[in-house]
């Protein structure tokens, strides 16, 4: 009788266990709906964008986590990073990310630019601060002046910002889901917290 009725307690706290872990993210509090939905890079695929600033702390200490989590990205699930430009200080930034795209060395200079910038405490926001930095990492000054100061660059950014605003996030780090939900540190609260609301959404679009 006793095994029994231990068995009924059991199975009663994980039903409910899991009844907590289902309801854990809430909208509007932990996560905000974006109305309209904003097309994203990849209609095929589950977007995952994160909204991030070199000049951000929070987006410095997030980055771990970040890399972490695209170690192993489920099936269907594409992530990207996306510079701001919100606030008009953080545009010489953004710049230097697509430039350094379109040279090809953007992903090996990302870490870098972060630990400059956070451990070092080198002030590098602006063109000629970023493109001296550039060319002590081995790669073209020239070249990189002349992308930063592009067409196609200048394009990217004016359209991320308009993007960016019909997102409707107030800070970063900001985590966007198949242009339908974003969630931000403050909101989530704590990185390990925010992994796991972007991992709660990204499932929630796997299954629709």
């Amino acid at each position: 009788m006793l095994k029994k009725w231990l068995f009924v307690l059991i199975s009663y706290l994980l039903l409910s266990t899991s009844a907590v872990a289902q309801q854990a993210f809430i909208e509007g509090v932990d996560f905000q709906r974006i109305d309209p939905v904003v097309k994203t890079s990849d209609p095929g695929k589950v977007v995952v964008t994160e909204i991030f600033w070199y000049g951000c702390p929070h987006c410095y200490r997030f980055e771990p986590f970040v890399e972490k989590w695209t170690e192993s990205l489920p099936t269907g699930v594409v992530f990207e990073q996306v510079p701001s430009s919100l606030n008009p200080s953080w545009t010489a930034h953004a710049r230097a990310f697509y430039a350094m795209k379109m040279m090809g060395v953007q992903e090996q200079m990302h870490g870098k630019l972060f630990n400059a910038i956070h451990i070092k405490r080198q002030r590098l926001n602006n063109l000629d601060s970023i493109a001296k930095f550039v060319a002590e990492q081995g790669y073209d000054e020239k070249l990189f002046r002349k992308h930063y100061a592009s067409f196609p660059v200048d394009s990217q950014v004016r359209k991320n910002n308009k993007i960016e605003q019909r997102y409707g996030h107030q800070g970063v780090p900001a985590v966007i889901v198949n242009g339908k939900y974003f969630t931000t540190g403050s909101m989530a609260q704590n990185y390990d917290r925010m992994i796991k609301i972007i991992d709660f959404l990204v499932a929630d679009e796997l299954r629709s």
